[in-house]
């Protein structure tokens, strides 16, 4: 019980105005990972006739929708308020699960996932920038990894005491959780509401093309320590999103039971979240250098050796992934921050997601198609490969800019 009530003294040093925010905030992303429909969604799209390959294509098409949205989101948040890009998230993630809950068809789906990436790509970046300038307003920018690290955990134990629930009610239907998710998605909306902007965030500024290739000349010319943090963080990223939607058909290669769905999917994300509130700790310990090396290498290398070893060895290694996810999320975010001003900081965390999204809309089709023309293992095996190369080059230079710098 100590790390709660230490989120508790922590919540209480905020001010009033602050404490609200930080928790709407939670309840934004409560309301994202309280899924019920992630335990099983796996085996709802293959009693609906769907592929691995399909189910990647329109994993695909959702990431695509984030990737084309994400960075004019990100913008919109910068120049017109945090809380109004939060409102509109908001709604369009509740109509996303309403489109699910009456949808049969692959068509349907897909004007589902249409509406829920576009309430994605509003929601992210600009909740990450509420929370550092809230923080910021009352010169507490210096804790963000610790707040981050507790909404993550939020979300990751919403995530995983839902998996209970919505591994439960599919034993009833499969059809059921997408119900309940529609309700659960709409707690967003009275929490965007009644955020405050924070003073510091409302400042006068022309929107315009103009400006948004001036902060992409900052981002991708100039600012190469910046560039290379962001395609590292962007890449680990792509990564735990990868494997999160492979832990279904790993499930499956086990032959775990459909009644353990959501026990396995609880007990994971409970890591994820234990280990996203000790992430300020857990760094401090290893060094910033230390922890970015381990995030570099495990994580690719626990992708490949999941698609490697027999049935129910996979288990402690998804375990230890799962723990390095709640770690890297918050450590990787706040690095970004630090590097970036108020006035493009929501844009700048809405292009880290929709490069994560770019590089997911790269992987998951090759890694579905491999797993069902080869073997599940081999779609694993070989996105971990090319994603260790791609991870290690770009810390290498990071690290060596920043050194630079």
């Amino acid at each position: 019980m100590k790390p709660f009530s230490g989120i508790l003294r922590t919540y209480n040093t905020l001010s009033p105005e602050m404490r609200g925010n930080v928790f709407r905030l939670n309840i934004i992303k409560f309301s994202k990972w309280f899924s019920l429909v992630m335990p099983v969604i796996v085996p709802f799209y293959k009693d609906m006739g769907l592929t691995i390959t399909e189910i990647m294509l329109l994993k695909s098409v959702y990431s695509i929708v984030i990737v084309a949205l994400e960075l004019p989101s990100g913008y919109f948040a910068d120049v017109l308020g945090r809380k109004k890009t939060l409102v509109i998230g908001a709604f369009l993630g509740a109509l996303g699960f309403i489109i699910y809950s009456f949808s049969g068809s692959y068509a349907g789906f897909l004007v589902a996932e249409i509406a829920l990436g576009a309430g994605q790509s509003f929601i992210s970046g600009a909740d990450s920038a509420m929370l550092y300038d809230t923080l910021s307003s009352g010169r507490r920018e210096g804790e963000y990894t610790r707040f981050e690290g507790i909404n993550a955990s939020v979300g990751n134990f919403s995530e995983a005491f839902s998996g209970l629930a919505g591994g439960a009610i599919a034993l009833i239907s499969l059809r059921l959780p997408f119900y309940a998710q529609a309700v659960i998605a709409s707690t967003a909306i009275p929490a965007a509401l009644t955020l405050v902007e924070p003073h510091m965030a409302k400042k006068d500024k022309k929107s315009g093309l103009k400006d948004i290739v001036k902060i992409l000349d900052i981002i991708l010319i100039r600012e190469k320590n910046l560039r290379f943090n962001l395609l590292f963080s962007s890449i680990i990223g792509a990564a735990t999103l990868l494997m999160a939607w492979f832990a279904q058909p790993l499930f499956e290669k086990m032959l775990l039971p459909l009644a353990l769905y959501g026990t396995v999917w609880t007990t994971l994300n409970l890591v994820t979240g234990g280990s996203s509130i000790l992430a300020h700790r857990i760094e401090k310990s290893l060094g910033e250098s230390g922890t970015l090396k381990t995030i570099a290498i495990l994580i690719p290398l626990l992708m490949v050796f999941s698609g490697i070893v027999p049935n129910y060895a996979i288990i402690p290694l998804l375990v230890v992934f799962y723990l390095l996810r709640g770690v890297a999320t918050p450590v990787l975010k706040d690095y970004i921050n630090k590097n970036t001003g108020s006035e493009v900081r929501a844009t700048v965390m809405s292009l880290r997601d929709m490069v994560i999204r770019i590089f997911f809309s790269l992987f998951a089709p090759l890694a579905g198609w491999l797993s069902d023309h080869y073997s599940l293992g081999t779609g694993l095996s070989v996105s971990g490969v090319f994603i260790l190369c791609l991870s290690l080059l770009t810390l290498a230079y990071f690290l060596k800019f920043k050194r630079g710098s």
